[in-house]
């Protein structure tokens, strides 16, 4: 049985398309999923040196939902387990950073859309981040901005592993 030239050109069309779609898939890994800090390293823009601002061996984790929620959290290492004064209350919150909005994609970058977040002057903002992934591995690099946590003008460089 012999097609039309027509017919036989959109079928031809139509698989070329799920290929190319499909091959498309492939080549962009998803950033939605539950990713572990793996480290963190903040850059003073001053000095180009890297200070321990959240310690040495801080934790965290963030979490990409499908929907696209975003759970953002990391926590400094030797965070005061005991703290009972209003000051040592207080040094907490200068060793954690926490936010939750919705998050889009703008070519290689995330941004939030944050709803609630551990300093207030984030709430209603957007924050973007530049990511690449790497197999499992997502590194980060915020633009160079003042934290609420520490002085002088700064970015992080965040790398997290898939939480497989």
């Amino acid at each position: 049985m012999f097609l039309s030239k027509r017919y036989s050109i959109f079928i031809v069309s139509i698989v070329c398309l799920s290929q190319h779609v499909s091959a498309s898939a492939i080549e962009q890994p998803s950033i939605a999923g539950s990713w572990v800090l793996e480290s963190y390293k903040v850059e003073d823009q001053a000095t180009h040196h890297f200070i321990p601002a959240m310690g040495e061996h801080p934790t965290g984790r963030v979490i990409f939902t499908q929907d696209h929620r975003i759970n953002f959290v990391l926590t400094g290492d030797n965070r005061s387990k005991t703290a009972t004064t209003d000051t040592e209350k207080a040094a907490l919150l200068d060793s954690v950073i926490a936010y939750t909005g919705m998050w889009s994609l703008k070519e290689n970058q995330w941004c939030t859309d944050v709803e609630s977040a551990w300093n207030p002057k984030w709430v209603g903002t957007q924050q973007c981040r530049e990511f690449h992934i790497h197999g499992n591995t997502l590194d980060v690099l915020t633009p160079w901005r003042q934290m609420p946590n520490w002085p002088g003008i700064t970015r992080s460089i965040i790398t997290f592993k898939k939480d497989i």
